[in-house]
Protein backbone atom coordinates (compact mmCIF):
# COMPACT_ATOMS: atom_id res chain seq x y z
CA UNK A 1 0.00 0.00 0.00
CA UNK A 2 0.56 3.63 -0.81
CA UNK A 3 -1.45 6.05 0.12
CA UNK A 4 -1.79 9.57 0.05
CA UNK A 5 -4.17 10.78 2.85
CA UNK A 6 -5.19 14.50 1.76
CA UNK A 7 -6.58 16.93 4.65
CA UNK A 8 -8.30 19.48 2.21
CA UNK A 9 -9.20 21.55 4.73
CA UNK A 10 -10.90 22.27 8.29
CA UNK A 11 -14.12 23.05 8.15
CA UNK A 12 -17.17 21.06 9.09
CA UNK A 13 -21.03 20.95 8.57
CA UNK A 14 -20.75 19.42 12.36
CA UNK A 15 -19.00 20.75 15.33
CA UNK A 16 -18.34 17.23 17.18
CA UNK A 17 -17.55 17.88 21.43
CA UNK A 18 -14.49 15.96 20.97
CA UNK A 19 -13.22 17.80 17.31
CA UNK A 20 -9.55 18.25 17.91
CA UNK A 21 -9.93 20.96 15.16
CA UNK A 22 -9.86 24.65 16.81
CA UNK A 23 -12.43 27.75 15.24
CA UNK A 24 -8.80 28.92 14.29
CA UNK A 25 -8.18 25.62 12.23
CA UNK A 26 -11.99 25.32 10.36
CA UNK A 27 -10.31 28.75 8.50
CA UNK A 28 -7.67 26.72 7.09
CA UNK A 29 -8.19 25.12 3.94
CA UNK A 30 -5.95 23.55 1.16
CA UNK A 31 -6.64 25.40 -2.64
CA UNK A 32 -7.33 23.06 -5.60
CA UNK A 33 -3.87 24.04 -7.55
CA UNK A 34 -1.96 22.19 -4.59
CA UNK A 35 -3.66 19.59 -4.10
CA UNK A 36 -3.21 18.85 -7.90
CA UNK A 37 0.53 19.47 -7.27
CA UNK A 38 0.44 16.91 -4.25
CA UNK A 39 -1.32 14.21 -5.84
CA UNK A 40 1.20 14.69 -9.15
CA UNK A 41 3.64 14.50 -6.74
CA UNK A 42 2.67 11.68 -5.49
CA UNK A 43 1.97 9.50 -8.41
CA UNK A 44 5.42 10.29 -9.86
CA UNK A 45 6.57 8.91 -6.74
CA UNK A 46 4.79 5.58 -6.80
CA UNK A 47 1.53 6.54 -4.73
CA UNK A 48 -1.66 4.41 -5.78
CA UNK A 49 -3.66 4.97 -3.29
CA UNK A 50 -5.64 8.31 -2.23
CA UNK A 51 -8.12 9.67 0.33
CA UNK A 52 -9.82 12.83 0.47
CA UNK A 53 -10.49 13.99 4.68
CA UNK A 54 -10.96 17.07 6.44
CA UNK A 55 -12.50 18.49 7.86
CA UNK A 56 -15.56 17.40 5.67
CA UNK A 57 -15.01 17.21 2.28
CA UNK A 58 -18.05 16.51 0.69
CA UNK A 59 -18.72 20.34 1.76
CA UNK A 60 -16.08 21.34 -0.69
CA UNK A 61 -17.79 22.00 -4.43
CA UNK A 62 -14.51 21.08 -5.84
CA UNK A 63 -14.57 17.61 -4.48
CA UNK A 64 -16.03 15.72 -7.59
CA UNK A 65 -13.38 17.56 -9.94
CA UNK A 66 -11.03 16.26 -7.60
CA UNK A 67 -11.79 12.94 -7.70
CA UNK A 68 -12.16 12.90 -11.79
CA UNK A 69 -8.39 14.42 -11.29
CA UNK A 70 -6.96 11.72 -8.96
CA UNK A 71 -8.79 8.73 -11.45
CA UNK A 72 -7.36 10.60 -14.45
CA UNK A 73 -3.67 10.54 -12.71
CA UNK A 74 -3.94 6.67 -12.19
CA UNK A 75 -5.04 6.04 -8.59
CA UNK A 76 -6.56 2.75 -8.12
CA UNK A 77 -8.27 3.13 -4.82
CA UNK A 78 -10.14 6.65 -4.00
CA UNK A 79 -11.84 7.03 -0.48
CA UNK A 80 -13.72 10.02 1.02
CA UNK A 81 -14.00 10.05 4.76
CA UNK A 82 -17.21 11.69 5.68
CA UNK A 83 -19.29 11.60 8.38
CA UNK A 84 -22.48 11.62 5.67
CA UNK A 85 -24.60 13.82 5.90
CA UNK A 86 -24.54 14.81 2.85
CA UNK A 87 -24.77 11.37 0.78
CA UNK A 88 -28.58 11.03 1.36
CA UNK A 89 -29.71 13.82 -1.28
CA UNK A 90 -30.52 12.27 -5.00
CA UNK A 91 -27.81 12.06 -6.77
CA UNK A 92 -24.95 13.42 -4.25
CA UNK A 93 -23.12 9.90 -3.47
CA UNK A 94 -23.96 8.85 -7.68
CA UNK A 95 -22.21 11.89 -8.46
CA UNK A 96 -19.14 10.78 -6.47
CA UNK A 97 -19.16 7.36 -7.56
CA UNK A 98 -19.56 8.51 -11.59
CA UNK A 99 -16.00 10.61 -10.49
CA UNK A 100 -14.27 7.44 -9.49
CA UNK A 101 -15.01 7.06 -5.55
CA UNK A 102 -14.28 3.30 -4.72
CA UNK A 103 -14.59 3.42 -1.29
CA UNK A 104 -16.27 5.47 1.43
CA UNK A 105 -15.35 5.74 5.57
CA UNK A 106 -18.35 7.08 7.21
CA UNK A 107 -17.84 8.60 10.56
CA UNK A 108 -20.81 7.86 12.91
CA UNK A 109 -19.93 9.59 15.99
CA UNK A 110 -22.46 7.38 17.98
CA UNK A 111 -25.49 5.24 16.48
CA UNK A 112 -27.49 6.68 19.51
CA UNK A 113 -30.25 8.66 18.06
CA UNK A 114 -30.41 10.19 21.77
CA UNK A 115 -27.02 11.37 21.75
CA UNK A 116 -26.11 12.34 18.05
CA UNK A 117 -27.17 15.42 17.56
CA UNK A 118 -25.89 16.84 21.15
CA UNK A 119 -22.47 15.17 20.25
CA UNK A 120 -22.11 16.79 17.19
CA UNK A 121 -24.19 20.12 18.00
CA UNK A 122 -26.40 20.01 15.34
CA UNK A 123 -30.39 19.30 15.89
CA UNK A 124 -31.63 16.99 13.34
CA UNK A 125 -28.72 15.30 12.30
CA UNK A 126 -29.07 12.09 12.93
CA UNK A 127 -31.78 11.10 10.22
CA UNK A 128 -29.48 12.84 7.86
CA UNK A 129 -26.46 10.61 9.12
CA UNK A 130 -28.92 7.23 8.93
CA UNK A 131 -29.89 8.44 5.47
CA UNK A 132 -26.38 8.59 3.99
CA UNK A 133 -25.30 5.85 5.66
CA UNK A 134 -27.80 4.03 4.06
CA UNK A 135 -27.36 5.16 0.82
CA UNK A 136 -23.74 3.81 1.16
CA UNK A 137 -24.97 0.95 2.15
CA UNK A 138 -27.29 0.55 -0.86
CA UNK A 139 -24.47 1.86 -3.34
CA UNK A 140 -22.47 -1.26 -2.77
CA UNK A 141 -19.57 1.35 -2.69
CA UNK A 142 -16.92 -0.41 -0.22
CA UNK A 143 -18.00 0.77 3.09
CA UNK A 144 -16.17 1.04 6.78
CA UNK A 145 -17.75 2.63 9.83
CA UNK A 146 -15.90 4.73 12.14
CA UNK A 147 -16.99 4.59 15.74
CA UNK A 148 -15.18 6.90 18.28
CA UNK A 149 -14.78 5.84 21.86
CA UNK A 150 -15.24 7.94 24.66
CA UNK A 151 -15.92 8.37 28.32
CA UNK A 152 -19.76 9.12 27.38
CA UNK A 153 -20.21 6.57 24.27
CA UNK A 154 -18.07 3.34 24.86
CA UNK A 155 -20.44 1.42 26.86
CA UNK A 156 -23.22 1.25 23.80
CA UNK A 157 -20.59 0.06 21.87
CA UNK A 158 -22.16 -3.83 21.52
CA UNK A 159 -25.52 -1.78 21.02
CA UNK A 160 -23.72 -0.02 17.70
CA UNK A 161 -22.03 -3.40 16.22
CA UNK A 162 -25.52 -4.89 16.51
CA UNK A 163 -27.00 -1.36 15.00
CA UNK A 164 -24.64 -1.39 12.40
CA UNK A 165 -24.81 -4.99 11.63
CA UNK A 166 -28.76 -4.90 10.73
CA UNK A 167 -28.50 -1.97 8.50
CA UNK A 168 -26.04 -4.05 6.40
CA UNK A 169 -22.46 -2.75 7.33
CA UNK A 170 -20.00 -4.94 7.38
CA UNK A 171 -16.60 -3.37 8.75
CA UNK A 172 -16.18 -1.11 11.70
CA UNK A 173 -13.14 1.09 13.13
CA UNK A 174 -12.70 2.01 16.49
CA UNK A 175 -11.00 5.07 16.93
CA UNK A 176 -10.09 6.55 20.60
CA UNK A 177 -10.65 10.14 21.73
CA UNK A 178 -7.48 12.23 21.56
CA UNK A 179 -6.81 15.17 23.88
CA UNK A 180 -5.15 17.47 21.52
CA UNK A 181 -5.70 20.96 20.03
CA UNK A 182 -9.41 21.38 20.23
CA UNK A 183 -10.09 18.40 22.74
CA UNK A 184 -7.13 19.79 25.04
CA UNK A 185 -8.54 20.13 27.56
CA UNK A 186 -11.48 17.88 27.51
CA UNK A 187 -10.21 15.14 29.72
CA UNK A 188 -13.09 13.91 31.25
CA UNK A 189 -13.69 12.36 27.73
CA UNK A 190 -10.53 10.02 28.12
CA UNK A 191 -11.52 6.96 29.64
CA UNK A 192 -9.09 4.46 30.77
CA UNK A 193 -8.53 1.81 28.17
CA UNK A 194 -8.76 -0.96 30.90
CA UNK A 195 -12.02 -0.09 31.33
CA UNK A 196 -13.06 0.14 27.27
CA UNK A 197 -11.28 -3.19 26.91
CA UNK A 198 -13.66 -5.52 28.17
CA UNK A 199 -16.25 -3.46 26.33
CA UNK A 200 -14.43 -4.11 23.12
CA UNK A 201 -14.42 -7.53 23.86
CA UNK A 202 -17.99 -8.05 23.15
CA UNK A 203 -17.63 -5.80 20.10
CA UNK A 204 -15.26 -8.08 18.95
CA UNK A 205 -17.25 -11.32 19.81
CA UNK A 206 -20.34 -9.74 18.11
CA UNK A 207 -18.49 -9.06 14.94
CA UNK A 208 -17.86 -12.07 14.65
CA UNK A 209 -20.97 -13.57 15.31
CA UNK A 210 -22.66 -10.73 13.15
CA UNK A 211 -20.36 -11.00 10.31
CA UNK A 212 -18.98 -7.66 10.98
CA UNK A 213 -15.29 -7.30 11.10
CA UNK A 214 -14.35 -4.88 14.02
CA UNK A 215 -10.96 -3.20 14.05
CA UNK A 216 -8.97 -0.79 16.88
CA UNK A 217 -6.94 2.02 15.73
CA UNK A 218 -5.23 3.27 18.81
CA UNK A 219 -5.18 0.37 21.61
CA UNK A 220 -2.41 -1.66 22.23
CA UNK A 221 -2.20 -4.88 21.50
CA UNK A 222 -1.48 -5.92 24.86
CA UNK A 223 -4.57 -4.70 26.36
CA UNK A 224 -6.63 -6.35 23.80
CA UNK A 225 -5.70 -9.92 25.00
CA UNK A 226 -6.98 -12.91 22.98
CA UNK A 227 -8.16 -10.17 20.52
CA UNK A 228 -5.13 -8.36 19.76
CA UNK A 229 -5.21 -9.91 15.80
CA UNK A 230 -7.94 -7.20 15.76
CA UNK A 231 -5.72 -3.93 16.27
CA UNK A 232 -4.84 -2.29 13.26
CA UNK A 233 -1.93 0.29 12.70
CA UNK A 234 -2.79 2.81 9.56
CA UNK A 235 0.85 4.28 10.26
CA UNK A 236 2.47 0.58 9.45
CA UNK A 237 2.57 0.91 5.60
CA UNK A 238 3.30 3.95 3.25
CA UNK A 239 1.06 6.54 4.00
CA UNK A 240 1.81 10.36 3.09
CA UNK A 241 -0.30 12.99 4.92
CA UNK A 242 -0.93 16.27 3.08
CA UNK A 243 -2.90 19.54 4.88
CA UNK A 244 -3.03 22.72 4.51
CA UNK A 245 0.05 23.56 6.68
CA UNK A 246 2.56 20.33 6.46
CA UNK A 247 3.52 17.26 4.78
CA UNK A 248 4.51 14.71 6.91
CA UNK A 249 4.27 10.73 7.12
CA UNK A 250 1.18 9.18 8.91
CA UNK A 251 3.42 7.34 11.71
CA UNK A 252 4.21 10.78 13.05
CA UNK A 253 0.80 12.05 13.50
CA UNK A 254 -0.13 12.91 16.86
CA UNK A 255 -2.89 10.88 17.03
CA UNK A 256 -0.88 8.18 16.52
CA UNK A 257 0.81 6.37 19.00
CA UNK A 258 4.76 7.19 19.51
CA UNK A 259 5.35 6.31 22.81
CA UNK A 260 6.81 3.25 23.79
CA UNK A 261 7.07 2.22 27.88
CA UNK A 262 9.37 0.57 29.85
CA UNK A 263 6.89 -2.33 29.93
CA UNK A 264 6.95 -2.46 25.98
CA UNK A 265 10.59 -4.21 25.80
CA UNK A 266 9.97 -7.89 26.03
CA UNK A 267 6.64 -7.77 24.84
CA UNK A 268 6.27 -9.90 22.01
CA UNK A 269 4.53 -7.15 19.65
CA UNK A 270 7.26 -4.52 20.23
CA UNK A 271 7.91 -4.64 16.94
CA UNK A 272 4.64 -4.20 15.38
CA UNK A 273 3.15 -1.88 17.94
CA UNK A 274 3.48 2.22 17.48
CA UNK A 275 3.08 2.30 20.88
CA UNK A 276 1.20 4.88 22.88
CA UNK A 277 -0.16 8.33 22.16
CA UNK A 278 1.51 10.90 24.30
CA UNK A 279 -1.88 12.49 25.32
CA UNK A 280 -2.61 9.13 27.07
CA UNK A 281 0.06 8.60 28.47
CA UNK A 282 0.05 12.28 30.05
CA UNK A 283 -3.45 12.05 31.69
CA UNK A 284 -3.34 8.28 32.53
CA UNK A 285 0.25 6.89 32.60
CA UNK A 286 1.50 3.88 32.03
CA UNK A 287 0.43 1.58 34.56
CA UNK A 288 -1.99 -0.08 32.84
CA UNK A 289 0.69 -1.32 30.42
CA UNK A 290 1.54 -4.81 30.76
CA UNK A 291 4.09 -7.00 28.15
CA UNK A 292 2.95 -9.98 26.65
CA UNK A 293 5.11 -12.80 26.99
CA UNK A 294 6.88 -14.49 23.60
Amino acid sequence: MALLDVILGYDCNLGCDYCTITPEMRRRAMPPERVLAAMRSARAQGYDEISFTGGEPTIRPDLVPLLRAAKALGFTDLKVQTNGLLLGPPGNLQRLLDAGLTRLHVSIHTHDERRYDALVQREGAWPMMVAGLDAAVRSGVTLAVDLILKEDTYRALPDAVRWLAGRGVKALNLWYVSLTDGNAANVASLPRMTEVAPVMAEAFRLGRELNLEVRSLHVPRCLLGADHDRAFDPGAGRVMVVSPEATFELKDSRLAGQTHVAACEGCRFREVCPGVRPDYLARHGEAELKAVPP
